[in-house]
């Protein structure tokens, strides 16, 4: 029987480049704020609004709405699933890369 090729273990979610930046992004620390992500993935907010309800709508990210002081803020982190979605695509790529 032959292996299944890892390919097949990606996280479809995740392949695509914008969604694959901001989960990276986020895996680095326990939330960032929206303008923070925006700058840092360097899209506009329209793109970075889009693919974080699309991971929120997976249960990937959780989206956190606030204010400091009178201002609206905007909270992204990833919830444990998306960590753990995280860490099979990333085993999934370097199976893939040879390593």
């Amino acid at each position: 029987m032959t292996a299944i090729h890892p390919r097949h273990q990606l996280v479809e979610a995740l392949t695509h480049p914008v969604r694959f930046s901001l989960v990276a992004a986020l895996n680095a620390t326990d939330n960032m704020d929206f303008a923070t992500l925006r700058d840092q993935l360097q899209v506009s907010d329209s793109v970075l609004s889009r693919q974080a309800s699309a991971l929120e709508d997976l249960g990937i990210v959780d989206i956190r709405k606030g204010y400091v002081g009178k201002r609206p803020r905007t909270w992204l982190s990833l919830s444990p699933r998306g960590r753990e979605q995280w860490q099979h695509h990333l085993a999934a790529l370097r199976e893939i890369a040879g390593g």
